[in-house]
């Protein structure tokens, strides 16, 4: 039997028979539950020690957590929006789609976060976009403040509302 070409589906799939877009309306927004997440730089500096310090997680830096020893085994893949941070996220979404990662790891979300003030060039942007339509991405804008060792106690920028539900993170 012919098969198509591989896609990957991300999100929920809403089919026939499911809640009607009103009913999902007025439903009330539920608090996401705490997950414990990984966070994987993808290439050094890329900004998972920061992000884990804000939101809590374990820092693996650039190696693959180790269940066994109680690190959680979902990843969250942490790149600079540079050229080469995006062929790196590239690169370590296809060791996923052959399937030789270590098993039982799992890419819960690919964290881009901005490398320079200021708007992408086309074709980073592009790049993002196709990542996109293989990974959930979250996109970490530049934060000047953290740059010149702001703490990171404070609130959460808006920018990084939908990371910090993403791992559970309470959001005020």
């Amino acid at each position: 039997m012919p098969f198509g070409p591989e896609i990957w589906v991300r999100g929920p799939v809403v089919g026939e028979g499911d809640a009607s877009s009103a009913e999902r309306q007025a439903a009330p927004e539920q608090q996401a539950t705490p997950q414990q997440f990984s966070w994987v730089n993808v290439h050094g500096g890329a900004g998972a020690t920061t992000l884990a310090t804000l939101f809590g997680g374990a820092d693996v830096g650039q190696r693959w957590p180790d269940p066994s020893r109680g690190e959680p085994a979902t990843l969250l893949l942490v790149a600079r929006t540079h050229a080469a941070g995006l062929t790196g996220v590239s690169q370590t979404l296809d060791l996923f789609r052959r399937g030789e990662q270590p098993t039982g790891l799992q890419i819960g979300a690919v964290v881009l976060v901005a490398d320079a003030p200021g708007r992408l060039p086309r074709e980073l942007q592009q790049r993002i976009k196709i990542l996109g339509s293989a990974v959930a991405v979250h996109r970490v804008p530049w934060i000047a403040a953290w740059r010149t060792g702001a703490k990171l106690d404070g609130s959460i920028p808006r920018e990084l509302l939908s990371l910090a539900r993403l791992v559970g993170h309470s959001v005020q």
